[in-house]
């Protein structure tokens, strides 16, 4: 961003001091190719049958935006003469697009729709031993907040305003601090190497807000300018500004850690209700299994046989009915007559003796 003159805020130059210098330009090319290369991994995963957030994709837009706003707009043009825009632009760039962008998963939807190329590209960075380490909690943490005490309470802010192209150059890494400190907070996208827990998460967001509001402090109790561009009473408008928006941001971040944090402990005790149901109920009866060694039924049938039984003809039959004496009406006609026909009647002493 070359040198500019001081702009008067009105409600003219609010809508018409964009900045057009080539890093501006170059910031609003790099938002329509981000954009677009977004949309098509969503188009893609549209084309293969399955549908991707509409509001990770709104989010990731409206982080695109606040990059745009702070980089590009009559926001980076007041930079130059009121310090007020100089923490709305700091805001923009570490609080409030990282957190958006986070939202929107870039990484899981490049890891999904993207080309092969991009994505053997992309995972050899996740798996990486220097990610690793600027991806690491402690150092991103003392990274972020040690940044802005490193540049709000030294002369690197006078410094830097004076050369333009180095204020551009501390703008991307003020972003790209902001995005290592919330990428793990937000958690939509994971992270290969380091993962936090609700509790880490809420741990590192409340150790932020002395340091916020010692330095928002600091500003404001200053006798000194914060550049030789701002004047006394901008620089305690703008201390006071950082001190509440950073509050502010550090509440609204714990908001959802503590409403996923309940709902993961809802859920976790439901899982452990279903396991305990299933311990207390009874096991199901199982029909017994049929033994598998020893003889089949037929054969055992077979085996009480006689060995080679004679074989019956058809007289066999019949033959008690031949038989006198031996047959069911004989026994009948003896039982109700007496006597059976045919054969003359014995006595009644006979049939006693019979």
């Amino acid at each position: 961003m070359p040198e500019m003159k001081p702009v008067k805020f009105d409600i003219h130059t609010v809508f018409t001091a964009w900045d057009w210098s080539p890093f501006a330009i170059c910031v609003a090319a790099g938002v329509l190719v981000a954009g677009y290369l977004y949309l098509r991994g969503d188009w893609r995963l549209a084309a293969r049958g399955r549908r991707w957030s509409g509001r990770r994709t709104i989010s990731f837009f409206a982080g695109l935006l606040a990059v745009d706003l702070a980089l590009q707009s009559p926001v980076s043009t007041f930079t130059n003469s009121y310090f007020q825009a100089h923490i709305v632009q700091h805001l923009l760039l570490m609080t409030v697009a990282p957190p958006l962008m986070a939202m929107g998963a870039p990484s899981t939807l490049l890891l999904q729709a993207g080309p092969n190329w991009a994505k053997r590209a992309w995972r050899r960075v996740l798996h990486s031993r220097p990610f690793a380490w600027a991806s690491h909690p402690v150092p991103v943490w003392f990274g972020y907040f040690g940044a802005m005490f490193a540049f709000f309470l030294t002369p690197a802010v006078n410094y830097a305003m004076e050369h333009m192209a180095l204020m551009d150059a501390i703008n991307i890494l003020f972003l790209l601090g902001g995005c290592f400190y919330w990428w793990p907070i937000v958690e939509v996208d994971p992270i290969v190497h380091w993962r936090m827990g609700p509790g880490a998460k809420i741990l590192n967001l409340s150790l932020a807000v002395p340091f916020e509001s010692f330095l928002g402090i600091a500003i404001m109790m200053s006798k000194h300018p914060e550049a030789s561009m701002y004047s006394l009473s901008g620089s305690h408008w703008g201390g006071g500004l950082l001190w509440a928006a950073t509050e502010l941001s550090t509440l609204l971040g714990l908001i959802p850690v503590l409403w996923a944090w309940v709902h993961a402990d809802e859920r976790a005790a439901k899982r452990a209700d279903a396991r305990a149901e299933l311990v207390e109920q009874p096991a199901p009866r199982r029909r017994p299994k049929p033994a598998l060694a020893g003889p089949p039924a037929s054969a055992l049938l077979l085996a009480e046989r006689p060995p080679n039984p004679r074989p019956m003809v058809i007289g066999d039959r019949f033959k008690p009915l031949l038989q006198p004496g031996n047959s069911t009406w004989e026994d009948m006609w003896r039982a109700k007559a007496g006597f059976v026909p045919g054969r003359a009647p014995r006595n009644r002493r006979g049939d006693q003796d019979g």
